[in-house]
């Protein structure tokens, strides 16, 4: 049955792709049609079969006609023959390097009965496919792969009667790190099975025939060329996106035929494993995923791209199966042989790997540099987190400066502009003056708290013994609630997912971030006071400075690992993690930053590395808990009650000056 099976999925795509080829052989015949009538004329002439009155004039034309077409024919032809197709990024793993995982990819297609991979090659991305280099754009010189493949005629054989050459296999590489040796055969099995399909000459010419077409359009559409050239390819560009369209719905049903003809020939290898293995391919792609935008992100905005990102993944994975009850028991799969073992040198894979990463996802440059360099897990906490804050928080004090803004203190001091958590706090807090001034403002904070009005005001500290004694009780019944409600919920899930100190959910479900994140949807008229959203939008201003004031990135000269010869640097990233910030998560991510500073410097907290919820907060060893709550309380509503109850609680003093960078 099996066998039958991938027979019917072979016939299928090879009846698509012979669909295709005829749409090629119909263009050809097209282009050639106005050439066979202009000869049929021209020997009738010569033969006087044809001749006299208006054959002569119609003779000519003909001719005219069929040497124009047959020039744009031409035309369109070298430009799908030397157009380059796309191609992934990727780290090439050479035979000697990793010998041992060659070797199992081998043995997995001959249990198979289809070709073998021509080459391994790595992704930073949790997915695995074959990949089609024979173009002479993507293969090696002639010596080293004997690959002189004809890309544009799409034939089966290549010259001089060399064999073809099969696909190169591209792998995931957090599969390496995650996966165990029999979870990545298995789960390898239905992709090395579908070099069988891809041998057959039908479907290989028609392949290269779509790949062709697909790379002209890409030719076509490059806006840096003259005027003469863009008109020129503005009618190659028709000609070949008309094609495209023909084959469009033939090449889809080709390649569903292929992916159905190699599921049922992997069948008969590790089904029973491949069930498993599934789950561990969503769990490396949440990992993964989670690793890249909550913990190499801010390192790489940062100057610095983590070495070790798919050793991270195993951390980050780790730590959810301790926190997920639902992953219970993936950790004891841990024992097993990772597939990373069938390296030779996993430490150099990974670093090649992490780079490529860096440049796809956040368009990082190709050499190490000054401003560009590796760190590694050990070293993050006080490479990345506490350069991060304190970069921030000097970005925050001198928007601040450059607005104007003074702490007036009573008498005057001579550290009044100091950087001190207070002198933010101070701006950013709603007084009454502030609610009556600005009546658009908000005027009820948000949960429907009733608004702190009096002779104390929202900016009065209830922790100093000169404040009001309302103010003073209201401190101690807020933090003896506090207190309670922190015992009820300290069960080792303090803390959560956040955006650098570790706030919400720890079960990874981030539900007090969603809901904040929900909340910041809105426009910026949710920003406390006037002066709120006249800091937010200093911030966003000065970090587009900075950033438009920082080096184009890119360029340089390459370090072995990824083949980048193969893609274009104009085009990084390719894969944008995350879109522009708004105004107030600028703000927020700026508070949290001075506060953090604070902490550091006044309070002996220390930064830490989450493996899920990346920069966190360790004060007395345990990261801080419900701190974006607080800072969106103050920002969004100009309350700091709140937040200056979680300081005092903490041992943050805010009237000390903090170090910057």
């Amino acid at each position: 049955m099996t066998g039958m099976g991938v027979e019917v999925g072979v016939q299928a795509a090879r009846s698509r792709a012979l669909a295709v080829l005829r749409i090629r052989s119909r263009a050809l015949a097209v282009a050639l049609l106005p050439a066979a009538v202009a000869v049929v004329l021209i020997a009738g002439g010569t033969s006087g079969h044809i001749s006299g009155g208006h054959w002569g004039v119609t003779r000519w034309i003909v001719t005219g006609v069929a040497v124009v077409v047959l020039l744009c024919a031409a035309g369109v032809a070298l430009v799908v023959a030397r157009a380059r197709p796309a191609v992934s990024p990727t780290v090439q793993i050479a035979e000697d390097s990793a010998p041992d995982l060659y070797r199992m990819v081998r043995d997995l297609a001959d249990r198979l009965e289809v070709p073998a991979p021509s080459a391994i090659a790595l992704t930073p991305d949790c997915d695995s496919w074959l990949e089609d280099r024979t173009h002479r754009a993507q293969s090696p010189p002639a010596a080293e792969s004997g690959d002189d493949t004809d890309g544009i005629r799409g034939l089966a054989g290549t010259r001089h009667g060399r064999p073809p050459v099969a696909p190169v296999l591209v792998i995931g590489s957090p599969f390496l790190w995650w996966m165990r040796v029999g979870e990545l055969r298995a789960v390898l099995a239905p992709v090395v099975a579908g070099t069988g399909p891809s041998a057959h000459p039908d479907i290989a010419a028609a392949r290269r025939f779509v790949r062709g077409l697909d790379a002209a359009v890409a030719v076509t559409a490059a806006p840096t060329r003259g005027p003469l050239a863009r008109t020129v390819l503005a009618g190659v560009g028709w000609v070949t996106r008309l094609l495209l369209r023909s084959c469009r719905g033939h090449a889809a049903e080709m390649e569903r035929g292929v992916a159905a003809a190699a599921a049922e020939r992997a069948q008969a290898v590790d089904y029973g494993v491949r069930i498993v293995a599934q789950e561990q391919v969503g769990l490396a792609y949440a990992g993964w995923d989670r690793l890249l935008t909550r913990v190499a992100l801010p390192a790489w905005r940062m100057g610095r791209w983590p070495s070790r990102l798919d050793a991270g993944v195993v951390a980050a994975l780790t730590e959810l199966s301790r926190r997920d009850r639902l992953a219970e028991g993936f950790t004891s799969r841990l024992g097993e042989r990772p597939a990373c073992d069938l390296l030779e040198e996993p430490g150099v894979v990974d670093e090649a790997a992490s780079l490529l990463a860096a440049r796809l996802f956040h368009g990082g440059p190709a050499e190490c540099g000054p401003d560009w360099a590796p760190v590694g897990w050990q070293e993050y906490p006080d490479e990345v987190v506490d350069r991060t804050w304190r970069t921030d928080a000097a970005r925050l004090h001198r928007v601040l400066d450059a607005q104007g803004v003074h702490v007036t203190t009573h008498p005057p001091t001579r550290d009044a502009d100091a950087p001190t958590l207070s002198r933010v706090l101070d701006h950013l807090t709603v007084t009454p003056a502030d609610t009556n001034a600005a009546p658009s403002a908000p005027s009820a904070p948000r949960g429907g708290r009733p608004e702190k009005t009096g002779a104390a005001g929202p900016a009065a500290d209830p922790t100093d013994p000169a404040a009001p004694t309302d103010a003073r009780e209201h401190h101690d019944d807020e933090h003896e609630q506090h207190h309670h409600d922190g015992e009820d919920g300290d069960d080792g899930d303090r803390g959560g997912v956040g955006n650098g100190t570790g706030e919400g959910n720890r079960d990874g479900e981030g539900d007090r971030d969603g809901d904040r994140d929900g909340d910041r949807d809105g426009d910026e008229g949710t920003l406390g006071t006037e002066r709120t959203a006249t800091l937010a939008a200093g911030l966003s201003a000065e970090l587009a400075r900075e950033e438009a004031a920082a080096p184009v990135r890119g360029g340089g000269t390459e370090q072995t690992g990824p083949d980048r010869a193969l893609w274009d640097d104009g085009m990084l990233p390719l894969f944008p993690l995350q879109p522009p910030r708004s105004g107030r998560e600028i703000l927020a991510d700026h508070v949290t930053a001075m506060i953090c500073c604070a902490a550091m410097d006044t309070a002996g907290a220390t930064p830490g590395l989450d493996w899920l919820d990346g920069p966190t907060l360790l004060i007395n060893g345990e990261r801080a808990a419900d701190l974006t709550p607080r800072v969106l309380t103050l920002i969004e509503d100009g309350d700091p009650t709140p937040l200056r109850t979680w300081l005092h609680h903490s041992g943050i003093r805010p009237e000390k000056p903090v170090r910057l960078v």
